[in-house]
């Protein structure tokens, strides 16, 4: 058996499991599928992959990118979440500058915002040609 061919699931910790789904419906337009019977919202993401978000207090979240989700034109993407509510960061710092939220890591474009319960979450753009 190999895992390159199974359905994979992403969970992450959410504080505010209503505050969640709303953010992860309505700002990042993913399709709710329900609640497991162990109580993880369920959302569908691209290629299959499930996102499950289950309840842990304040505080869970890890300090690096949680998920990254790679998109066509990462300046369309922000203009189109920012208007939905997302709020996208900035740095200054050594090897991590970006502009108009977009930092140029070699071979792509990246951007990062967090949902409401501080996890961090990426839009990356791959650079051809």
């Amino acid at each position: 058996m190999t895992l390159a061919a199974v359905p994979v699931t992403m969970i992450l910790p959410v504080a505010r499991p209503d505050v969640a789904r709303t953010f992860y419906s309505d700002v990042l337009g993913l399709s709710y599928r329900g609640t497991a019977a162990d109580g993880k919202l369920l959302f569908d993401v691209g290629a299959g992959a499930t996102l499950a978000l289950m309840e842990k207090p304040a505080g869970a979240q890890a300090e690096h990118t949680a998920i990254s989700f790679e998109v066509s034109d990462i300046g369309a993407s922000i203009k189109d979440l920012k208007s939905r509510g997302a709020v996208f960061a900035d740095y200054d710092l050594p090897g991590l500058k970006t502009t108009e939220h977009v930092c140029v890591l070699g071979a792509e474009k990246a951007a990062w915002f967090a949902d409401p319960d501080g996890n961090i979450l990426c839009l990356h753009e791959v650079v051809t040609g």
